[in-house]
């Protein structure tokens, strides 16, 4: 593997780990030229492309390093490590391929987001949906704050 800093050709593997439930493999790498330390991901090539319809109709190819970069984004200065959030994008990407339409909506894309973020941490789901469901006012943000207690309120309640 090229290293992306020195370009020296062979880098070596330090650890290998699986991901998303074994669809893909994650290899942390050093340049034994430079010392630089970079993560690999290998996954099955998808042979179908998936388009993403944005909310103005105009279409897209789906790109996991933008949904990642919004995931990202949404966790900035919050203890949610990086390897969380591939898993998350992976998850997403496997969700939409599954279902085997070839397009979806940028709805779609988003609500699976606020499901991951929503499990994640719920700073980071509140500052997605805000972006997303475009919050226009402070009432916006105390609704879904509100709704976010009830439901650990009526969890702990069922504990």
């Amino acid at each position: 593997m090229l290293c992306p800093r020195c370009e020296l050709l062979e880098t070596r593997v330090l650890e290998t780990r699986t991901a998303d439930g074994g669809r893909v493999v994650r290899r942390r790498r050093e340049c034994p030229g430079c010392g630089y330390r970079f993560t690999t991901y290998e996954r099955p090539e998808e042979r179908q492309l998936l388009w993403v319809v944005k909310k103005d109709g105009r279409r897209e190819s789906f790109d996991r390093t933008k949904l990642l970069k919004g995931l990202v984004r949404a966790c900035e200065k919050l203890p949610v490590p990086l390897d969380r959030l591939e898993d998350a994008a992976a998850r997403i990407e496997g969700k939409l391929r599954e279902s085997e339409q070839g397009e979806v909506s940028s709805l779609q894309v988003g609500d699976l987001a606020m499901e991951e973020l929503r499990k994640l941490h719920k700073v980071a789901y509140v500052r997605f949906a805000s972006v997303y469901r475009e919050f226009t006012d402070l009432s916006n943000f105390a609704t879904e704050i509100a709704r976010l207690i009830e439901e650990r309120e009526e969890r702990h309640g069922h504990e």
